[in-house]
């Protein structure tokens, strides 16, 4: 081979090297960015819990509430069952 040949060689392997760290950069940084997204979503479901949580807990108030409702209805003759 001749040396320009080589010189040809040696240049472009060095450009596929500078474009496989830009890629490897980028891996990275979208790969901290999923990171980021997949810590926000378990938030996220943990919020959702919270709140199904809560939601359980009103229907459950107002159930009893509605039974108390019922039963001053029947004692004071105000329904009609």
């Amino acid at each position: 081979m001749t040396e320009k040949t080589e010189n040809l060689i040696l240049e472009h392997l060095r450009a596929i090297r500078a474009s496989l760290d830009t890629l490897k950069e980028s891996d990275t940084f979208m790969k901290e960015r999923m990171t980021s997204i997949e810590k926000q979503m378990a938030g996220v479901h943990s919020d959702l819990a919270g709140i199904h949580a809560d939601v359980g807990t009103i229907h459950a108030r107002f159930d009893s509430v509605e039974k108390r409702l019922d039963r001053i209805e029947k004692r004071l003759e105000l329904s009609h069952v």
